[in-house]
């Protein structure tokens, strides 16, 4: 009986050519969309940062260093077979629990208000929240993907343990506590439940749900005095504009006065004073505003619209309910964040502390979000046999 030996040599061959394949079959509209915001972002973040002091390139410098980081994880991600990857889903996420119980010990820090952050020394930082969504939807769309036998809804049980999963998770970025987060994942939560079919009375539920936490948080006390000042602010920015309603103020103006055309890359008067906090993450779509235009700001929107737009269709032409719920959990996450961030700088959302997906300077967010492209790409690759 003769055996048929695999070469080392042969079994690499065999590697490389499934890897190449797999590069072939990635949705080149939704990478070229990315790196086109990466870029923006970049000129944003060194316009917005490039006067802290003379020759200030450091934060523009780790941003690219990041979001190479990021490609390294959206490509490492996408060549993973992620209907494998449904079995180490529960470590993942248990992984990502960890990484928020960490954050309550001394290793914990607090930045803006936020107990939410790790230091790792060298001027960088690691926030367990950011890839808490990752994992969370991972989890949910494990857990909803199996349908009631005759039926296309997840079970009962599954609902349930749906729910307390999610609830488990706000409950700890809660208590840094950190708001915008929290929110998002309870955005991640729904969106994943109505997306998995569950029966109408189910969203009733998590209607109730989510009023009475929301009811009961603020009057429990649950909100810091600046994250209620920040709401009173978004009601009435004009009745205090030196103190609650400064942020929201200031971006107004910074964005008005871009104009249609705008004012240039580093022309920006209220980017170059200063006058916006945090306008190199939270409020970096004012930078665009000012000097990038009207015109500049719609091409930025339109570039989110494209990536929301693929990974929709991505979530469509899935067969795999495991695959189709965590791409339209990702692009519920990133469609919500996106709209909030770009709201509170236009003043129709309130401050929420978000950043802008793969526009904002981040670290930890730039990783999260670099992950769920990646693992947008590893559906849209394997929606068909190699």
């Amino acid at each position: 009986m003769i055996r048929t030996m695999v070469t080392p040599r042969g079994s690499f061959a065999r590697r490389a050519a499934t890897a190449s394949s797999a590069v072939r079959r990635m949705d080149g509209v939704l990478l070229v969309s990315v790196a086109a915001l990466s870029v923006i972002g970049t000129l944003l973040v060194w316009s917005s940062t490039r006067t802290w002091a003379p020759g200030s390139t450091g934060l523009v410098k780790k941003h690219i260093l990041n979001l190479c980081i990021g490609t390294v994880l959206t490509g490492a991600t996408a060549m993973l077979d992620y209907r494998r990857l449904r079995t180490y889903t529960p470590l993942l996420y248990g992984l990502s629990m960890i990484g928020l119980f960490l954050v309550t010990t001394p290793l914990g820090s607090t930045v803006n208000g936020a107990h939410s952050w790790i230091m790792l020394g060298g001027g960088f930082a690691f926030q367990p929240s950011e890839f808490a969504k990752v994992g969370l939807l991972m989890l949910l769309a494990m857990l909803l993907a199996q349908p009631t036998s005759g039926t296309g809804r997840p079970r009962s049980l599954d609902v349930w343990i749906a729910l307390a999963v999610g609830a488990f998770t706000m409950g700890l970025v809660m208590i840094q506590p950190d708001l915008g987060t929290t929110i998002v994942l309870g955005v991640i939560t729904a969106s994943a439940l109505v997306i998995a079919g569950v029966r109408k009375r189910w969203i009733g539920i998590l209607t109730l749900l989510s009023v009475g936490s929301a009811v009961a948080v603020w009057f429990l006390g649950v909100l810091e005095p600046y994250q209620i000042s920040r709401f009173t602010a978004f009601l009435n920015p004009a009745s205090d504009p030196r103190g609650v309603g400064y942020n929201s103020t200031q971006s107004l103006i910074a964005i008005g006065s871009g104009e249609l055309f705008g004012k240039g890359l580093f022309d920006g008067g209220q980017t170059t004073g200063r006058f916006v906090p945090e306008q190199h993450t939270d409020f970096i779509f004012t930078v665009a505003g000012e000097e990038f235009g009207f015109l500049g700001s719609v091409t930025v929107v339109a570039l989110l619209g494209v990536i929301l737009l693929r990974g929709m269709r991505i979530a469509r032409q899935c067969d795999d309910r495991f695959g189709a719920l965590m791409a339209g959990a990702i692009v519920c996450w990133l469609a919500f964040q996106s709209f909030v961030n770009i709201g509170m700088t236009i003043g129709i959302m309130p401050i929420t502390g978000l950043p802008l997906p793969f526009v904002s300077y981040g670290g930890t967010a730039t990783f999260a979000n670099m992950t769920a492209i990646g693992l947008l790409q590893a559906i849209h690759i394997r929606k068909q046999p190699f």
